[in-house]
């Protein structure tokens, strides 16, 4: 571990002041060290955005680093669409889309390197091809890259927000208006670093919302992403007070005794029916890197999250 004493450095950044002390570390590395809990001020995590204060004690523990390599591993996977430079895939639940710390192999990259020989180098050998990502249990639509210039062409509209990405998602509650926007910055909860949570200084994010139906004690809704926040779906509905239904981080699964009585045994059958988040990513467009026409996908519901929105139309 290392410790630094804060002495003449006060309302600086805490990632600058590390960086300032640790020539051998990349700014990225040391934020990632800082969201991860590995750095505490004071005894405490917190964000890389603090303003360290003179007098301020800073405590660095570097995990030792761990050789991951992604493997092909023969896995089902559900393509929806391929040529030679992209796939379309819907991902299933419970499938993590790349190797890390605790998830080494059974990743859809494992997966993808089974099938496909050519996929695009440029994020390194633990992610190859990998352009956007979906949480774990979030099930629905992706697209990746087989070459380097697709890679470039899907990176570059993803940061000039010229890939539309759409999801379908059940709430607790009833949202009061039939659209809106969700525009609130996101950032690691200082209390639990597995969570995202709306707070002051956070990276800005954007979520727009469409009701498509009303339920007793939930909502069905259309969502679509202007930014691409770790959680951002999840996190803003939360925020908004409406929890993604069956979320076991988020606080959707923790809503039943909130409702009325007579409700709330159609409400336990239903979490019965899905063990994760119902959010799924039901459709997306892009122009595609040879041609540069726009190309639109769909995928339909999958069978936990239908069972979910009929019992609770019943």
């Amino acid at each position: 571990m290392q410790i630094f004493v804060v002495e003449v450095e006060a309302d600086q950044r805490l990632d600058l002041f590390l960086g300032s002390h640790l020539a051998d570390f990349s700014r990225s590395r040391i934020q990632n060290l800082v969201k991860n809990g590995n750095v505490l001020v004071n005894g405490n995590v917190t964000r890389q955005s603090y303003s360290v204060q003179t007098g301020d004690k800073i405590e660095l523990e570097v995990p030792e680093l761990v050789d991951l390599i992604s493997v092909p591993q023969n896995l089902p996977l559900n393509i929806v669409f391929e040529d030679k430079d992209l796939i379309v895939v819907n991902k299933m639940a419970g499938m993590v889309v790349h190797p890390a710390p605790g998830s080494k192999d059974g990743t859809l990259v494992n997966a993808l390197l089974y099938y496909c020989k050519d996929l695009s180098g440029i994020n390194g050998v633990l992610r190859p091809g990998i352009v956007h990502r979906l949480d774990k249990d979030t099930t629905g639509l992706m697209v990746v890259a087989k070459n380097d210039i697709a890679h470039r062409s899907l990176a570059k509209q993803l940061a000039d927000r010229i890939i539309h990405r759409q999801y379908t998602a059940v709430v607790w509650g009833a949202v009061s208006h039939d659209k809106g926007i969700v525009d609130a910055p996101l950032d690691r909860n200082p209390r639990n670093r597995k969570k995202m949570g709306v707070l002051s200084g956070g990276r800005s994010a954007r979520t727009h919302y469409y009701v498509e139906d009303r339920f007793p004690f939930a909502s069905l809704l259309k969502l679509r992403l202007e930014t691409g926040r770790t959680h951002q779906i999840r996190a803003h509905l939360e925020h908004l007070g409406h929890p993604v239904f069956g979320d076991p981080v988020y606080a959707g699964r923790t809503q039943v005794n909130g409702i009325r009585p007579d409700l709330q045994r159609q409400a336990r059958r239903g979490l019965s029916l899905i063990k994760r988040q119902a959010l799924h990513a039901h459709a997306i467009s892009f122009k595609h890197p040879s041609t540069n026409c726009t190309v639109s996908f769909e995928a339909k519901l999958p069978q936990d999250l239908c069972d979910v929105i009929s019992t609770l139309k019943e």
